[in-house]
């Protein structure tokens, strides 16, 4: 009978705790999901009681969305130089900052303090400076490229978005290389230094293997906040010149919101979502493997 009133009193003390964290998670998460789930299945334009059910032609209108691909193609383009520029710069410099430096610790928070201001205001912040600064810049040095038309071009202003969204986020991927970096034993650097390893040998064949779990990690990160790319686009360029700046999220934004075809946008979301899903599953069994090899 103790037993089972111990058992008893520890389900109700676990359902007291759990319970408000599981109805919070279903209304803001599951409900919401499966609410869009269905809109992604009517034309609606957001605002009327009324939503006309039309099955699966959203989804195969997407198919021959011009709009849409061109986003898609953007976005790619992104994540690819996002995800491969930032680790690479992130790796080099969490090795120089992992060396006991003087003012290494000064250096560590300048990296990071970008990463602590919203993306929206560090787009508005890099607007003035591209629009005005780089101006004033170009007087004092004369230097010809601060005089470019950083965010009226459409090559430029793709390298606009993808200059600032490295700068903002370069600091959080630093400090988590850092991290796997100091997880590598000394003995195992010694030993390789020992053995005539150079300096590039010893990172390939001792340093690498530690830090694999960071890479995944980094990388996850990198890909998950280059495909949902939004707010710096709007603060920065409003998806100009002449809509080449568009990401996916900023289409589906412009679709519900701007274009009033909720039902429509939300089965971009619906889309995006799945392609997210099935990206990142794949991104970390590949990484995974990669580290159970290493």
């Amino acid at each position: 009978m103790k037993n089972n009133k111990s058992n008893l009193g520890k389900i109700v003390e676990f359902g007291i705790f759990v319970l408000p964290v599981i109805i919070f998670v279903t209304i803001t998460i599951y409900i919401p999901f499966l609410l869009s789930s269905y809109y992604s299945l009517t034309e609606w334009n957001g605002v009327s009681r009324a939503s006309h059910f039309i099955g699966f032609k959203n989804f195969s209108n997407i198919l021959n969305d011009s709009d849409f691909k061109a986003a898609s193609i953007f976005t790619l383009k992104y994540c690819i130089l996002f995800v491969v520029l930032t680790n690479g710069i992130a790796i080099i410099l969490a090795v120089i900052l992992n060396k006991k430096l003087k003012g290494v610790k000064v250096l560590r928070a300048v990296f990071i303090i970008p990463y602590i201001f919203s993306l929206v205001v560090v787009g508005f912040i890099w607007k003035f400076i591209f629009s005005q600064g780089f101006a004033v810049l170009a007087k004092i040095t004369g230097l010809g490229f601060f005089n470019w038309s950083w965010l009226g071009e459409p090559k430029l202003g793709f390298i606009s978005i993808l200059l600032v969204t490295i700068w903002q986020s370069i600091g959080f991927y630093i400090i988590i290389y850092i991290a796997g970096l100091q997880t590598v034993p000394d003995e195992m650097l010694e030993a390789a230094t020992i053995d005539g390893a150079g300096t590039f040998q010893k990172f390939k064949k001792v340093t690498m293997p530690f830090l694999a779990p960071s890479i995944t990690t980094c990388v996850f990160y990198a890909l998950i906040n280059s495909i949902k790319v939004f707010d710096v686009i709007i603060s920065l360029t409003a998806g100009g010149p002449g809509g080449t700046t568009y990401s996916v999220t900023y289409d589906i934004y412009r679709e519900a919101f701007q274009n009033n075809n909720y039902g429509y946008g939300t089965a971009k979301a619906m889309f995006l979502f799945v392609a997210v899903l099935i990206i990142t599953a794949v991104q970390l069994k590949y990484f995974k493997g990669k580290e159970i090899e290493a």
